[in-house]
């Protein structure tokens, strides 16, 4: 297995993660954000459609310009952004949420896999902000990996709060 093929296989699984956990949350509860956490679903998705977007496409190959038409990017970035406040993402709809994070998710893992092993040891394409953590390509898509799964982290203490507890299918033997 190359480079390509183990960030993809990686950032697909951490993609399905994601919708483990989110899609049995029913859509009425996205909103709830519990003090002691201070998060929502909403905040959550939201938040992993920029960086899906910014640390698999943008900083890869540059902006995508039919992206950018179906998913409003920079109000999101106010909503979801570093500094955003949690209650002005109320203002969304989760199921549209839902949908264009299929949408960045499928779009991410096409970018991931039309690179070659040699591109990722290419410089980042240039974008307004300088990204925090990666220097190449293979960097920023490891990062994008690393920071799915501390998302899904606090998703899934989010949702053991505000609807149940994961089920993993164990049986707890007695």
């Amino acid at each position: 297995m190359n480079d390509v093929e183990l960030l993809s296989k990686q950032t697909e699984n951490a993609y399905h993660w994601v919708n483990k956990l989110i899609d049995p949350i029913p859509y009425e509860k996205w909103d709830n954000a519990p003090e002691v956490i201070e998060t929502s679903i909403t905040w959550q998705v939201g938040h992993l459609i920029l960086s899906f977007y910014y640390h698999t496409m943008a900083v890869i190959t540059g902006h995508q310009k039919d992206i950018l038409e179906k998913v409003p990017l920079k109000e999101y970035n106010d909503l979801f952004g570093i500094g955003s406040s949690l209650k002005r993402a109320t203002k969304t709809d989760p199921e549209t949420l839902k949908n264009r994070l299929v949408l960045m998710e499928q779009r991410s893992l096409d970018t991931i896999r039309s690179l070659s092993s040699k591109e990722l040891q290419n410089d980042l394409e240039s974008t307004r902000m300088p990204h925090p953590v990666a220097k190449n390509k293979f960097e920023a898509l490891d990062w994008n990996i690393k920071h799915t799964m501390w998302h899904c982290g606090q998703i899934a203490i989010l949702k053991r709060v505000v609807d149940e507890r994961f089920d993993f299918g164990w049986k707890i033997e007695s």
